[in-house]
């Protein structure tokens, strides 16, 4: 056989980067022809549908950029952002330039194409996995950065979660600190969460919910795997007088017992579902069946996709688990109906979705992120890091503006009968 008849996967290694660079770039064009975006190289070639005042992506390195998408399309994309092979041109805002893609996900390419995908898809790493120890590495490898990285970009509650606006008002005349408020206080109210409540936080973030569930007479028992995190919260917790009501442990979910710590009344968890992995989602349901008391209620804040989206990307490795979660999956609605089902007495009683006020949350993390960089910048945080998280911050904000990806507050019961 002549290396003329080898297939892309059988041909010597460089060779097949070559081509599967070369395929990258001709699906790149086909995807670019139907999309409001334009690609501009350096000759000053334009390619895609966008006129000269669309939205523009200016391709420095060609071959080094579909180089890295042939090679893997999932992290390709974004490792040629933070290499530096291509950028949002000036004037261009690298969320609305993405939008368009997160729109058509679902068709950007042919289907002989889609396919194939098993071709390219990488497992999931087992070194990821979020055992007692892996979840422990995963949560550490993202929270404990720096508290002051995060600092320098949220809003002062701290809050590291999607934001609830008040859509009945201009976004304008909302601030963070006020749309914070307002998703932590629907979570509290919808959990009945008052003077005497016993109450338990898994994923403490920096302590915001915790204080203002105190502030509402509640005892708190809040639990993180982030040292960071906990030393903050602490901090910020005993700053507002409430050190006598709230206990922040530095402790796994899977390691709190009704043996030891009784049972609570409400059980509230914001976003931390897609740092338990789908193996763990039973055991993470079932520990909050058994600490919440007959008749309490749990609220789950989550983001979520589309079953079908969840089904084809549950076993594939991408660019955020690589570079930002590792360990990560997002669920779907329909997956925490059936895992709950099957393995709690929880029932799913109330959805509230607020998807694209997560992008508008994300948008102003975004350029915060930018206008401090000049503060963030110095040692491990260089200019590669900082193309990674302008990337990680538009790519979702993106995905939430398009619908791609949702947020809800996920309410459920427990019946009072044992």
């Amino acid at each position: 056989m002549t290396s003329e008849a080898l297939s892309p996967l059988e041909m010597p290694s460089a060779r097949r980067f070559l081509t599967r660079g070369a395929v990258a770039r001709t699906l790149i064009h086909q995807i670019v022809a139907g999309v409001p975006v334009r690609l501009r190289y350096p000759d000053g070639s334009t390619v895609g549908s966008a006129g000269p005042d669309g939205p523009t992506l200016d391709v420095i390195r060609p071959e080094s950029m579909y180089r890295r998408i042939g090679h893997h399309p999932k992290i390709g994309l974004g490792e040629g952002y933070m290499a530096g092979d291509w950028r949002a041109a000036p004037g261009t805002d690298l969320a609305q330039a993405l939008l368009p893609f997160a729109e058509r996900m679902s068709h950007l390419l042919p289907k002989p194409v889609l396919a194939m995908r098993r071709l390219v898809d990488r497992a999931l790493p087992a070194a990821t996995r979020n055992t007692l120890t892996g979840s422990r590495a995963n949560i550490e490898a993202h929270y404990d950065l720096s508290n002051d990285l995060f600092a320098a970009f949220l809003d002062p509650t701290m809050s590291y979660s999607s934001a609830l606006f008040d859509d009945s008002r201009p976004l304008a005349e909302q601030d963070l600190v006020e749309a914070q408020h307002r998703k932590i206080d629907a979570i509290l109210d919808t959990a009945k969460v008052g003077p005497g409540s016993r109450v338990l936080e898994i994923g403490t973030g920096w302590g915001e919910l915790s204080l203002r569930a105190a502030a509402r007479g509640a005892d708190v028992l809040s639990i993180t795997l982030s040292r960071e995190q906990q030393a903050l919260a602490r901090e910020r917790i005993a700053d507002g007088g409430f050190a006598e009501r709230v206990e922040v442990r530095l402790q796994d979910y899977r390691e709190v017992s009704p043996r030891t710590d009784g049972t609570f009344d409400a059980v509230v968890s914001v976003e931390m579902i897609e740092a338990v992995g789908e193996e763990y989602w039973p055991t993470y349901f079932a520990a909050i069946d058994k600490l919440l008391a007959p008749g309490g209620t749990a609220v789950v804040q989550a983001i979520l996709m589309d079953h079908d989206r969840y089904l084809a990307t549950r076993n594939s490795y991408g660019w955020i688990q690589k570079y930002i979660f590792p360990g990560g999956l997002i669920p779907s609605l329909e997956t925490m109906r059936s895992v709950t089902g099957q393995h709690t007495r929880l029932r799913v009683t109330g959805v509230h979705a607020f998807g694209t006020d997560y992008a508008e949350t994300l948008r102003r993390w975004r350029l915060r992120f930018l206008e401090e960089w000049p503060r963030i910048e110095g040692g491990a945080f260089d200019e590669t890091f900082k193309r990674m998280w302008e990337f990680y911050l538009a790519y979702c904000e993106a995905g939430f503006a398009s619908g791609y990806l949702d947020v809800a507050q996920v309410t459920m019961t427990r019946p009072r009968a044992a």
